[in-house]
This record gives C-alpha cells, sequence and structure tokens, in this order.
C-alpha cells in the first residue's frame, strides 16, 4: 500500500510538473475548469477563499450577517471546520490567510488597541506573531513552516517580510509606499503586491536571492494584486480594468497571463494556487453582493483561455514623503 501511493504520488507529480513546462511554452493551450462553488454554512453573507494546501485543504474567511469576520477551514472532504477566533481578537476580525499541508493556518486579527496583529493557528492551539505591535500581518506559510507577511516597523513604512528559518528579512519595492508578501514556495520565491506614490496597486514576484520583478501587471489594468504562487512559480491574482470590471488571473512568469471570470459576474479573485494547480478564489454575485467560494483546475484544451501579455514598465514613478499609514490587507 504505501509503495502504491507514493507511486500515485510521482504521478501526480510528473503531470503538474509537464502541465507547468507547457504553460510556460504555450498557455493559451490551457483553460480553467470549474470543478465546485460553496459557501461557509449557516448565516454568512460572505465566503472568501484563500489559500489551499496540496491536500486540498482550504483556509480563508467568512463574514456573518452581524459583519463579523472568523476564520475557517475547508477540508478536502468538503467539511468545515467550527469558526476559528483568535483569543486576543477585540475587534470581531479574525482571518484565516494561509495553510500548509500540515494544516497550520496563519492569519490576523485587530487587537484591543484596533492594530493588526498576527496568528498561527495549529488545532487548538494559537500562537500569536507580532514583533511589529503597531502592524503586523501574516498571509502565508509554506510547508516547512516558513512564512510571509507585512509590517510597520516603529517610525517606519509599510514593508513586506519573509521569515525563513527563523530569520526575518523585510524589503520594499523601489517607491512603494507599502509592500505586502502573500505567499512562498518550498523555494522562497514569494509574491505580493505593492502601493505606488499613486496609489495604484501593481503586482510583484521576489525570486530566491532577493531580486525583485515589478510592476506585474497585465495589458489594459489599473491595479493588480497577486495573491498567491505555487511551488512552480505560477501565481494567482486579480486585476481591475478601466469599465470597473475585476477578472481573476493566472502569470505564468516571465510574460504572460490566463484570465478567468466567473460567468455573469463582474468581480473574479483567485487568490490561491497548490502544486496540483488547483486554485481556489471567489467570485461576486452582481444581483446580491455576495461573495461565494470556487475551486478550478488548470487543464488542457483546444481553444485556450483568454491570454494577455505583461504591460510594458511605466516611467519610474517619482519619489515622495514615506509615512507609516497601514494598507489593510486586501483578500
Amino acid at each position: 500500500m504505501k509503495i502504491s501511493l507514493r507511486l500515485v504520488g510521482c504521478a501526480v507529480g510528473f503531470v503538474a510538473l509537464a502541465l507547468t513546462g507547457a504553460l510556460a511554452q504555450s498557455p493559451a493551450a490551457f483553460s480553467f475548469q470549474l470543478v465546485t462553488t460553496f459557501d461557509y454554512p449557516g448565516t454568512v453573507t460572505q465566503t472568501q477563499p484563500q489559500k489551499i494546501n496540496d491536500l486540498g485543504d482550504i483556509a480563508g474567511i467568512f463574514v456573518d450577517t452581524s459583519a463579523v469576520s472568523r476564520a475557517f477551514i475547508r477540508f478536502s472532504n468538503g467539511h468545515f471546520s467550527p469558526p476559528i477566533v483568535d483569543p486576543n481578537d477585540a475587534g470581531n476580525t479574525t482571518q484565516g490567510r494561509g495553510i500548509n499541508n500540515s494544516r497550520l493556518v496563519c492569519g490576523d486579527y485587530i487587537d484591543s488597541n484596533g492594530a493588526f496583529e498576527g496568528f498561527f493557528f495549529s488545532h487548538p492551539t494559537f500562537t500569536n506573531y507580532d514583533p511589529d505591535p503597531t502592524f503586523t500581518i501574516v498571509l502565508g506559510v509554506n510547508n516547512v513552516g516558513d512564512f510571509a507577511g507585512s509590517v510597520i516597523p516603529t517610525g517606519g513604512i509599510q514593508e513586506a517580510f519573509l521569515n525563513i528559518g527563523g530569520t526575518v528579512t523585510e524589503f520594499a519595492v523601489t517607491n512603494a509606499t507599502a509592500t505586502l508578501a502573500y505567499q512562498l514556495n518550498t523555494t522562497n520565491q514569494s509574491c505580493g503586491y505593492y502601493v505606488d506614490s499613486s496609489g495604484v496597486n501593481h503586482g510583484y514576484f521576489r525570486d530566491s536571492d532577493g531580486t525583485i520583478h515589478s510592476p506585474i501587471d497585465p495589458v489594459g489594468s489599473t491595479g493588480t494584486i497577486l495573491f498567491g504562487n505555487n511551488d512552480r512559480n505560477l501565481i494567482v491574482g486579480r486585476y481591475s480594468d478601466s469599465a470597473g470590471a475585476t477578472h481573476g488571473i493566472l502569470f505564468v512568469p516571465p510574460n504572460r497571463f490566463l484570465v478567468y471570470d466567473f460567468p455573469g459576474a463582474t468581480f473574479t479573485s483567485l487568490n490561491g494556487i497548490n502544486r496540483r494547480n488547483t486554485i481556489v478564489g471567489r467570485y461576486t454575485d452582481p444581483n446580491t453582493g455576495i461573495d461565494h467560494g470556487i475551486i478550478l483546475k488548470l487543464v488542457r484544451t483546444g481553444a485556450g483561455s483568454v491570454t494577455l501579455p505583461l504591460a510594458p514598465p511605466s516611467a519610474p514613478a517619482k519619489a515622495v514623503p514615506q509615512q507609516a499609514v497601514p494598507i489593510a490587507p486586501a483578500y
């Protein structure tokens, strides 16, 4: 039985590797297959999945009819955890942001001072993480327990951080007024978004050697957010266009995007991708304004998805005075 399971795991890995290689050569040959939609059970007005591990477990956020935010896990069998609430949450805002294969969940909550603080949850234990108590958010965790997020050092501006083997590295995109890191993979490639001096969001990714690639925007974007990358550095997120619509995207480095819109929706966001190229995100029902979770799979197809090239970089933004103004993380 153990040998059989290992062979299955290898087969899945080879399929994912072949898919990734083919995507890099011709992303138009692939498209998104909708697997299912879902909602956290009960009196919930919003279901906002964030990340998916390699086993198919999903971490996310739900909002109830009292506008209270809670974290949750949707297990691979389709069942849901009870609401996850940090014991120090004083703002009715506990948000699940990431999950790894050990079901270690990371996220943030609002404390009694109105500040964002980070947390980890491994049932039934909470561990708080707040090296900068005025503002710390933990947005992604990988399978060896390294993690990513954003902080505001005392007297400084909002920066991204990576905690790798207990060593913290803080960094910022040049001239950004805020930088956030949302995920890092096994080889410590990370991704996220930053806010420029005009208040516009742009995606970026950072190589394991510290090289930052930015801006990452599809042609026609008026604002781009990248949320998650897998171990092959396929990156998911969303962008908005000049008509006000928001589209889910898969970025295939170095320069191609696949676009996904949930049928009938004008807002679609892709937030997490695992090594099997399964994607989790959400769409907003235009009739009710309610967010629903979605699970997608990348598949081969004759027609292919809508693709967009990488937008050319604009002229370097003029540096502006930097201020410690917290940017609440997107979801």
